[in-house]
């Protein structure tokens, strides 16, 4: 069960990846061309939610479940051990409270120039919080 959730945990985080990027480019040009803010930035919105929620659910049965979370009195000694048990999921806590309330802020504005700054500066923020949590784990961001 763990190396089968690690896995999907691992390719969500391409998913992921990919739709900050679009729904990041899509709001810069929706912003700098004076765009409305239609039915396929309301939908890219949506499918990131819908993934980063996913990706939220396996990881934190991940967290319950993982060898390398540990809970002691050398947990904030071991450089390993601190990233994976308060680091990381702390880290991606912030991320997904942003992706989120990018998502759910935006739905209620009615101003389209709000809508894709919204969405462009919280979502930027977030892929910051995850491709430096990524770089910290010591792993490549593309393997």
């Amino acid at each position: 069960m763990y190396n089968g959730l690690l896995h999907t945990h691992s390719l969500l985080r391409y998913f992921i990846l990919v739709a900050l990027i679009v729904v990041i480019v899509k709001a810069v040009i929706g912003l700098a061309n004076k765009q409305p803010y239609g039915k396929w930035d309301n939908k890219l919105g949506l499918y990131l939610f819908i993934f980063t929620h996913m990706q939220l659910l396996v990881g934190l049965v991940l967290y319950f479940i993982s060898p390398f979370v540990k809970f002691g009195s050398d947990t904030m000694s071991d450089k390993a051990t601190r990233y994976w048990t308060v680091e990381h999921v702390f880290a991606m806590l912030i991320a997904v409270v942003l992706i989120t309330l990018a998502r759910t802020t935006s739905k209620r504005m009615t101003n389209d120039e709000a809508k894709h700054k919204r969405m462009a500066i919280f979502n930027f923020v977030a892929l910051a919080v995850i491709i430096a949590m990524i770089w910290l784990s010591g792993r490549p961001l593309l393997s």
